[in-house]
């Protein structure tokens, strides 16, 4: 008798919640007062820039050795002294590699009288994106700043690259546009090394940022700010460190 009448108070309980509770919340997903958790959602923060950590310890770009569009040797140590974006594509990208040049050769023209700044595009089709092959590319974009390196080379050296060292997902995919599927973020690198970013609304570094949301979209519906105005605005505050 004693877990029937339980049954009946938690019975009676949920029902009071439904009553009352339920109704609000449609209410508020209707008017679109929820306020998703996203860590894109960022704040515009004047401060400086949050450290990317792993294991407690600072993660700076790990080393490397490439040929870019010249076929010169270029290595990490090349870059020191520069605030550089890293990005990952591939030259025959049919899908979102286009819209991240464009927005990055938007950003060179916003920083083109900063000689410390940078450019770092690793390709993840070394074996089709050779030196000529790369150097077309960048002239076809409109690639001027001479630290803007579009790099090919080992592919098992670029994938650790992606994958380990900055943790930008990157891989031969059949099935994906173009044979290759990555994400589509940038990195943003200071000038001793360290990956750097802002932190969103609640304290946490955003690590990346989406190269493929061009400025006159804006804010999209997932609630994203625009990422290139955002990333624009980072790069002034590494330049001035």
């Amino acid at each position: 008798m004693k877990n029937k009448y339980t049954y009946v108070w938690v019975s009676l309980i949920v029902l009071i919640f439904g009553i009352i509770f339920i109704p609000r919340i449609v209410d508020r997903v209707k008017s679109g007062t929820v306020v998703q958790n996203d860590r894109m959602n960022v704040k515009d923060n004047s401060g400086s820039l949050s450290y990317i950590e792993f294991n407690g310890e600072k993660r700076r770009v790990p080393p490397f050795s490439l040929i870019n569009q010249d076929s010169l040797n270029i290595t990490e140590k090349d870059y020191r002294g520069k605030v550089y974006v890293v990005e990952f594509f591939f030259t025959t990208c049919p899908s979102i590699c286009p819209i991240m040049n464009r927005n990055l050769v938007e950003i060179q023209e916003e920083f083109k009288d900063f000689e410390n700044f940078g450019v770092a595009s690793f390709t993840i089709n070394p074996e089709y994106d050779t030196p000529s092959v790369l150097k077309k590319y960048a002239e076809t974009y409109g690639i001027t700043n001479i630290d803007w390196h579009l790099l090919t080379g080992s592919s098992g050296e670029i994938y650790d690259l992606a994958n380990d060292g900055f943790n930008i997902f990157a891989a031969q995919t059949p099935n994906a546009p173009g044979g290759f599927e990555h994400s589509g973020l940038f990195a943003l690198v200071d000038k001793k090394g360290f990956i750097r970013s802002r932190v969103d609304e609640f304290g946490n570094p955003i690590i990346y940022y989406r190269g493929t949301i061009t400025e006159s979209e804006g804010q999209n519906d997932q609630g994203e700010q625009e990422q290139i105005a955002i990333l624009k605005e980072d790069i002034k505050k590494l330049l001035e460190e």
